[in-house]
């Protein structure tokens, strides 16, 4: 039996956790760092343990519940209030008559309808919810399914992080409902699905279409474990029922929500008059790329909610509300051919080669086709007439074919197949589905070096990395980046240039560059030339880390290196390290030590290695984090030029000094540091009341330390 002791301190955890874990995925606000949320969550855990009649559903710990039993479904539970459907308008004149319909309906005229206030808000591209909170917890979790009946996802949705299992109740909010049913959509971030597909590749498993067709799939899987992996978020957009607090506007719906534990996107506004909307249409739809999430259009709704209950409802749809939609970020067009690239990596992927077609604006003339599984499954053949979807930053590819392609090809096909594919005489070059209607196959050998390829899974891989351009180019880019030397004189096309010139071979040969080589270049001058030699003296001198990012080891990324670098002195004692030895070390698993060790085993990679010591650079030993160090639990943002470090030494400082660097400045940034010509972080910092901190301040807290 608990004592008093321990039910406090279960409590307290709870309370403390389940207000990190808010101000975090709410606020964007960190006031722990991580070991510490971990540490008290991990307390927390044990105490549960020891005690399972303190478990509580609302508990942090308590996210992921056991998975369905095999063969059961989702259990049918019909919505008290039906999710309806929404007015779909495309084009101005719609949004004209919908008003005016409205103006019909509550017998007002023109002037009256422009004072109507309204909110708009994101349409994003996620899939509806309903969530049920009694007292103050979540009970149910139900899918939109048909508007009247949808699916119970309870489990499923407790993992979403951002998703309150228990209302707040901070000061001056209103009091926590008796009874709430809110309304919203979950999605994930267009960046965070990106990183899911990564992982999944690297897995050998099938990838995602879109963050939607992700989002959709997560929610009804049979395992909340499996769900928990998956980087969902949740927004509401309404309420359906509330009881025991009085509100008048949608506006105070969504700030109560807010203020009871919800996310909020930050982008809906409350605006007057037909023109203040389509406004916000417009520019939210120009801005569509910069907003993380995929949208397709803007919701409108009557801010009023006595107005709504007396526009009502039609059969299907809402009076009071309508969604004004995007262009489409969809086209249709024709499939001219597959052509086969080899990545930095080695991968060889099919590229879609399409006749040029505008897509949310973008004219695309190329898409992915992932790998030859997903080539198969679509079913597409050059011909074809395919979907092409496109969604912000992300690589367009093809979804599906809208209508297969009939006959033989075309007699101009030589003629019209695109320049980058054909050989020298003209023809259509190795690589490339050769016949108009051929079924696609991967080729056996490279069509960049004609190495014979090696299966890995679904994939396949050119296994000759010294030799193939592409990844000679690749691994020479990771050489010269940020994570690794830092040699911003040579770009992608120098690159490019040296190793057509002969001058470069490995990645090593960097450090073997003569002057009088690069001056018989053209766009090589002397001024360029010196620059470079002066950058590549200075750079010869590297922290372990770096230089085993810049060595391209399979698994071994910055986190992975700065780990090794910090159990290991240096190159030599980590090519004597077993694979035990390796695992041993918290963060790194079995395929990564695997591959360290397989690394220095092959005779062409210890050759790399005293080419780069022949070239004179020596690799530095990384001391571990800084106990109590400058920056301690902060995250720091670098932004503009250092007179005295270059951004991955200022970055190492950082971080050994017990801090982390991100890329973006936020609520939750500690500080920035801001070099020469700073740009727009440093405006933003001010903006959200960041410490700045010039080169000298940079260098004074680090010396105080």
């Amino acid at each position: 039996m608990a004592t008093k002791k321990v039910i406090a301190r279960v409590e307290r955890l709870r309370r403390e956790l389940t207000e990190y874990a808010r101000l975090y995925y709410i606020e964007g606000v960190s006031q722990v760092s991580d070991a510490e949320y971990d540490g008290l969550y991990r307390e927390l855990e044990e105490l549960e343990r020891e005690h399972p009649e303190l478990v509580d559903p609302a508990s942090p710990t308590q996210r992921v519940g056991a998975p369905l039993p095999d063969g059961s479904s989702f259990e049918k539970v019909e919505h008290e209030v039906p999710m309806l459907s929404i007015d779909s308008l495309f084009e101005v004149e719609e949004v004209v008559d919908f008003e005016e319909s409205i103006g019909r309906f509550l017998k007002l005229d023109e002037a009256a309808l422009a004072e109507i206030a309204w909110s708009v808000e994101p349409k994003f591209d996620g899939v509806s919810a309903s969530l049920l909170y009694e007292g103050g917890r979540f009970v149910r979790g139900v899918t939109r399914g048909d508007g009247a009946v949808g699916e119970d996802v309870t489990q499923n949705l407790r993992t979403v992080r951002d998703l309150p299992l228990e209302l707040a109740s901070p000061k001056g909010a209103p009091p926590t409902p008796s009874l709430l049913e809110v309304r919203g959509e979950v999605l994930m971030r267009r960046d965070a699905f990106a990183r899911l597909n990564e992982r999944r590749a690297e897995r050998g498993e099938p990838l995602l279409a879109n963050p939607r067709n992700a989002t959709s799939g997560a929610v009804r899987r049979n395992d909340p474990a499996e769900v928990a992996r998956y980087p969902l978020q949740f927004f509401p957009y309404g309420v359906a029922r509330v009881e025991g607090v009085g509100l008048a506007t949608h506006t105070e719906v969504m700030e109560a929500l807010h203020a009871w534990g919800f996310a909020d996107s930050g982008l809906r506004q409350r605006v007057e008059g037909r023109d203040a909307r389509l406004a916000y249409h417009d520019d939210l739809e120009a801005r569509r790329d910069a907003v993380p999430y995929d949208m397709d259009g803007v919701v409108a709704k009557i801010d009023d909610l006595a107005l709504r209950e007396r526009l009502g409802r039609r059969t299907r749809t809402l009076r009071w509300q309508y969604a004004h939609k995007f262009a489409p970020l969809e086209a249709v067009s024709t499939l001219l051919a597959i052509e086969v690239q080899v990545g930095a990596n080695g991968r060889l992927t099919p590229r879609a080669h399409l006749e040029p077609v505008e897509v949310g604006g973008v004219t695309v003339r190329h898409a992915t086709l992932h790998n030859a599984d997903h080539v198969a499954n679509l079913g597409v053949k050059p011909g074809d007439r395919v979907f092409v979807y496109r969604a912000g930053d992300v690589i367009p590819q093809v979804e599906g074919v809208s209508r297969a392609a009939e006959g033989k090809a075309p007699k101009d096909w030589d003629e019209r197949c695109p320049e980058t594919l054909k050989d020298d005489e003209g023809g259509v070059r190795a690589g490339v589905v050769r016949e108009w209607r051929q079924a696609f196959a991967m080729p056996e050998r490279c069509p960049a070096c004609g190495a014979e390829v090696v299966a890995e899974g679904k994939f396949r891989r050119c296994p000759n990395r010294f030799e193939c351009p592409p990844q000679l180019v690749g691994r020479l880019e990771v050489l010269v980046g940020r994570g690794a030397f830092e040699i911003d004189k040579l770009g992608t096309k120098l690159i490019q240039q040296l190793i057509d010139a002969g001058l470069v071979h490995s990645p090593a040969d960097v450090f073997h560059l003569r002057a009088e080589d690069l001056l018989e270049l053209e766009r090589w001058g002397e001024k360029s030339v010196e620059n470079l030699m002066a950058q590549l003296e200075q750079r010869r001198r590297v922290p372990f880390d770096r230089f085993l990012v810049a060595l391209r080891i399979d698994e071994v990324g910055p986190t992975t290196a700065k780990l090794l670098a910090r159990r290991f002195d240096d190159v030599d004692a980590l090519r004597a390290a077993t694979v035990e030895d390796l695992v041993d070390i918290d963060g790194i698993g079995e395929v990564a030590a695997n591959s360290v060790v397989a690394w220095f085993t092959e005779p062409r990679n210890l050759e790399l290695l005293e080419r780069f010591a022949a070239g004179g650079v020596e690799v530095q030993p990384v001391d571990g984090p800084t106990a109590g160090g400058a920056f301690d639990g902060a995250t720091v943002v670098i932004t503009g030029t250092l007179e005295a470090f270059s951004r991955a030494e200022a970055k190492a400082i950082v971080e050994n000094q017990g801090g982390k660097v991100s890329s973006s400045v936020s609520a939750r940034t500690t500080y920035l540091v801001a070099g020469d010509k700073p740009g727009s972080k440093l405006k933003k910092a001010q903006e959200l009341g960041v410490d700045v901190l010039d080169e000298d301040g940079f260098k004074a807290r680090v010396e105080g330390a």
